[in-house]
């Protein structure tokens, strides 16, 4: 599904002449919120809910650089859900659809009042129920683990 869109800020371009690292992380925040607003999440609803969303790990992995005002598009893919819980995988795309990077993420609903874990509530997990599912391929590349090959 795709989620968002953007450019390469000026001011996300490092020494190397490319993204720097953390402006990859920065992008993938901004599309949790894209995600929230779409579920029914936005200023509005989390203020009428007293709910949001917290991300509780994330895994990045970049592929290729990206360049000072180049457009990047964001795909969002939903490997599983429960009540509480989203697990999601964002791809970040160039112009050409070349993947650049992924983040798969953990994400948590949180009731705001007590700042614990708390079901959907019940238009916020309707709106969770009507996100596509992830394709097969998408959920086989989920889960991938750091370390050194032998």
């Amino acid at each position: 599904m795709a989620l968002m869109q953007t450019l390469v800020a000026p001011e996300w371009v490092d020494y190397n002449g490319h993204m720097n690292d953390a402006e990859y992380a920065r992008v993938f925040s901004l599309a949790v919120e894209a995600l929230m607003d779409h579920i029914g999440l936005d200023a509005a609803g989390r203020e009428h809910h007293g709910y949001t969303i917290y991300t509780l790990e994330t895994h990045l992995c970049y592929r290729r650089e990206a360049h000072e005002g180049q457009p990047l598009d964001i795909e969002f893919h939903l490997i599983d859900s429960d009540a509480k819980r989203l697990h999601v995988l964002f791809e970040m795309r160039d112009a050409e659809g070349q993947v650049l990077a992924t983040s798969e993420q953990m994400l948590m609903g949180i009731d705001v009042a007590s700042g614990r874990p708390a079901p959907f509530p019940a238009d916020i997990a309707g709106a969770v129920g009507e996100l596509p599912p992830a394709t097969a391929d998408i959920i086989e590349s989920a889960g991938r683990r750091i370390g050194i090959r032998r």
